[in-house]
């Protein structure tokens, strides 16, 4: 089955970075549309950056110009490099591998997040 292991979260102050990586076993990652998102508790979950099979790119606007999601098809591995970091970036992170079938399906599968902390 799909497992996704994120990993990198942690404490960070303000204006720091963290990278975070989630690795993918269990699907053909190289196919899959790839994701990260983000959650605060009582929050609905936020989709941060999406990155396609074919590497383009979308951003949310509260994380434009300071994350940059990649991905490395080589190792099943997708990444979020996150600099500049604020308060309110503060959540459990999660990514997650969207699959697609012949038959027009699609299937999106979710890790278990790691959790990001970032003090003023």
């Amino acid at each position: 089955q799909v497992q996704l292991v994120e990993s990198g979260g942690g404490l960070v102050e303000a204006g720091g970075s963290l990278r975070l990586s989630c690795a993918a076993s269990g699907t053909i990652f190289s196919s899959d549309d790839m994701a990260w998102a983000r959650q605060v508790p009582g929050k609905r979950r936020e989709l941060v950056a999406t990155i396609t099979s074919g590497g383009s790119t979308t951003y949310s606007d509260s994380v434009k110009g300071r994350f940059t999601i990649s991905r490395d098809n080589d190792k099943d591995t997708l990444y979020l490099q996150m600099n500049s970091l604020k308060p309110e970036d503060t959540a459990v992170y999660y990514c997650s591998a969207e699959e697609s079938y012949s038959n027009g399906e699609r299937l999106e599968f979710w890790g278990q997040g790691t959790q990001v902390i970032v003090s003023s």
